[in-house]
């Protein structure tokens, strides 16, 4: 290809399209990741999109914990960009919630990378399945909207390879996204579109990435440098003024030639496997709409159910308070908001579900008396703040949605409240006097069937949190380094994000990570643990004790007390949702991998998993343990290199080290008040001199450790 065209279809040809060259042509790359948001031919609104499926976002399908259904969405989805002519769907965003104020926490699955990492790979595979390309977003840190085009996430590298980069490595080794989609802010100080350690030495050199590099809308800061660090295809565009940059860098040498062929060919082989499945004449809306609305019931999460007031009874009056209730809030803002096939809304299908036994108002002066004279009071409340570019300024509720609750809830005890919001909301101190706590999250289009689904029992509940629900704003990990300031946001809270850092201050919060209620009741037996190749085997029996079936999520914890490093109280690594029929029992096996036991080792630059015996914590929450088992496992070889600059206390530790000091120490002469007798007859000198390099103690009167003395202890410590 010449050197033109290969500068040409490395950037769009315009906003939603790649550019046609030679043999290659353009492909269609559009917003998701809950719906094909493709645009409306000529409009001149960006974000007006033709009819799809709106599916609910991942603040709801992440809480089903379920990637087999996030697999069959993904199927659906590839179904529907066929339809359409779209060859990348820009999906999904596997981001951390750092923090709950976060504006598009809604398309995000989890502050955990495991949760994040596992769906989004599932999804991944389904959407691949059927011939379209998905693109991994937003590569990397991508936490907040605030300054989000040049704001600078400063993160340490255990914390940002443990946690934020973990679960973009899970999706790109099990799934091989066709392409990922760098962001917008910078990395520790460098923009993501112009990181080559990110890029390439991460991104394709350790994790073995095959697809392509795009930029997200408008991230490209200088597009050689991009290249040079590989990225590979800019979008939006036109930009003939790029264009020329490219081909004028290669002509005079300040970008290898080789940089931008590599960068065109990626390009051309995502064209060919994207075109490779032809557009099909249709899809069946009908039945997406009824997997959007499976999706949806799955992931609403009962948060509280005193007295067992849910499921409610159909032959029971009931009043229904709230606009949300007939006017749906089922998605956030921004670039993935989509126009819907259809839309359900939860009081015509409640008013389905009890024919004749529903009374409505959205007027608060009358909801107390409609409240008064129910067998029931369901009120919805929600928020209107979760959008792509602006962060939340509060996790509370509206003032007038609290008033409303606290009014019903007097006058009704048999009160259920149902949430619409893309992130978490204060529920304290108002939940505690409401008789029922749904999460409904954005539901998507079939969220208003799914709530009525719910409430009436056709689906028992087994939605799980993905992220904590805190008593204040205030209590949050990430609550003094959010959102930063002068270009910079410091991750202060390090490897303690979410239930992390709650757990590690011993934390009260208002709903832990991983909790949801359930119509039924599981009992937990013993677990076991076993320590294999591929990581650790657990296993245990659980049993439905109530009187529905039910499916319970069955979550591992992993600590590892003894460890040499700083690590959380407990973290996931392992789950799985068990279908049980009432008063039967299943067999549990749960699998940790090796690899999610390591920690990232800064002095040797690479994943170590420690020897010692980690501890196995196996719940229905992350605060509510039922078998507590542990295991031994064999570490890996990890013995950090001493140097000169390495602290006696590091040599000490280390068993050659202490060997070769203890040969020195006995060669030294005590008499006379050297530095020999002052380690070996004071205790607090000793204990003083721990922390001292041995370089440094050079300068000590009676001081062996001249530099010769050191650099041949230093060799034969490291032989």
């Amino acid at each position: 290809m010449e050197l033109n065209d290969q500068a040409a279809i490395t950037s769009g040809s315009d906003f939603w399209a790649s550019t046609a060259a030679g043999d290659v042509p353009a492909i269609t790359l559009t917003d998701g990741p809950h719906g094909v948001r493709l645009r409306v031919p000529d409009s001149e609104d960006l974000l007006a999109g033709q009819p799809a499926t709106c599916f609910p976002p991942a603040v709801a399908s992440g809480s089903t914990w379920d990637p087999d259904l996030l697999r069959r969405m993904g199927e659906a989805l590839a179904e529907e960009c066929r339809a359409m002519g779209v060859q990348v769907l820009l999906g999904p965003g596997i981001n951390l919630k750092r923090t709950p104020l976060g504006g598009r926490n809604f398309e995000y699955f989890s502050e955990d990378p495991l949760v994040a990492g596992v769906l989004g790979a599932a999804w991944v595979r389904g959407l691949q399945s059927g011939g379209v390309g998905a693109s991994l977003k937003h590569f990397a840190v991508n936490s907040q909207e605030t300054d989000r085009m040049r704001v600078s996430a400063d993160v340490d590298e255990r914390s940002l390879r443990e946690l934020y980069l973990r679960a973009f490595q899970r999706v790109v080794t099990t799934a091989q996204p066709w392409t990922v989609m760098c962001s917008y802010n910078r990395v520790n100080g460098v923009y993501a579109s112009q990181n080559r350690w990110l890029l390439t030495e991460v991104l394709r050199d350790e994790w073995g990435f095959e697809g392509l590099v795009v930029s997200d809308w408008g991230a490209v800061v200088d597009r050689v440098e991009a290249v040079r660090a590989g990225l590979d295809l800019t979008m939006p565009g036109p930009d003939p003024t790029g264009d020329r940059a490219l081909v004028e860098a290669v002509g005079d040498g300040r970008l290898p030639a080789d940089a931008l062929a590599r960068s065109a060919d990626r390009v051309r082989s995502l064209v060919a496997k994207t075109t490779a499945v032809g557009r099909t004449d249709g899809y069946d809306a009908d039945r997406h709409h009824a997997l959007a609305r499976e999706i949806a019931a799955r992931g609403i999460v009962l948060l509280k159910n005193e007295g067992d007031l849910l499921p409610l009874d159909p032959g029971g009056t009931i009043a229904v308070v709230g606009e949300l209730a007939r006017t749906p809030r089922y998605q956030g803002g921004g670039s993935s908001q989509m126009t819907p096939t259809r839309l359900d809304d939860a009081l015509t299908a409640i008013a389905e579900s009890a024919p004749g036994r529903v009374r409505f108002t959205a007027d608060p002066a009358e909801a107390v008396e409609l409240a008064q004279g129910s067998d029931a009071a369901v009120v919805f409340a929600g928020t209107e703040q979760e959008t792509e570019g602006s962060d939340r300024e509060s996790l509370d509720l509206p003032a007038d949605q609290r008033k409303l609750i606290a009014a019903v809830a007097a006058a009704n005890p048999r009160t259920v409240v149902v949430l619409a919001n893309g992130g978490v909301v204060l529920t304290t101190p108002w939940d505690r006097d409401v008789g029922a706590l749904l999460e409904g999250w954005l539901l998507g289009q079939a969220g208003g069937s799914a709530v009525a689904d719910v409430l009436f029992g056709r689906v028992n509940p087994s939605g799980r949190l993905t992220e904590t629900i805190p008593l204040r704003l205030e209590d949050h990990p990430s609550y003094l380094d959010f959102p930063g300031e002068a270009g910079h946001v410091r991750y202060g809270e390090g490897i303690h994000v979410g239930y992390r850092g709650f757990d590690a201050r011993r934390q009260e919060v208002a709903y832990p990570f991983g909790f949801g209620l359930s119509y039924t009741t599981f009992s937990y037996g013993e677990a076991t643990a076993t320590a294999t190749e591929t990581g650790v085997d657990i296993r245990l029996r659980v049993t439905n004790t109530g009187p529905r079936d039910g499916r319970e999520v069955v979550q591992a914890y992993v600590s590892l007390p003894s460890s040499r490093v700083r690590r959380a109280p407990r973290e996931l690594k392992a789950f799985a949702g068990v279908e049980i029929r009432a008063g039967e029992t299943a067999e549990v096996v749960l699998h940790a991998d090796r690899s999610d036991l390591a920690y990232w080792d800064v002095v040797l630059q690479r994943w170590v998993v420690e020897d010692g015996t980690y501890t196995i914590e196996v719940g229905a929450s992350s605060r509510d343990i039922r078998a507590t088992t542990a295991v031994e496992v064999a570490g890996d070889e990890a013995r950090h290199p001493l140097s000169a600059d390495s602290t006696l206390a590091e040599w000490l530790a280390d068993p050659r080290g202490a060997e070769l000091l203890m040969e020195v120490f006995t060669r030294m002469p005590t008499e006379g008040g050297g530095m020999a007798a002052g380690m070996t007859l004071d205790p607090a000198t000793l204990q003083m001199a721990m922390g001292f390099p041995l370089s440094r103690m050079a300068m000590f009167p009676g001081s062996p450790f001249t530099a010769d003395a050191l650099a041949g202890l230093v060799v034969a410590a490291n032989k």
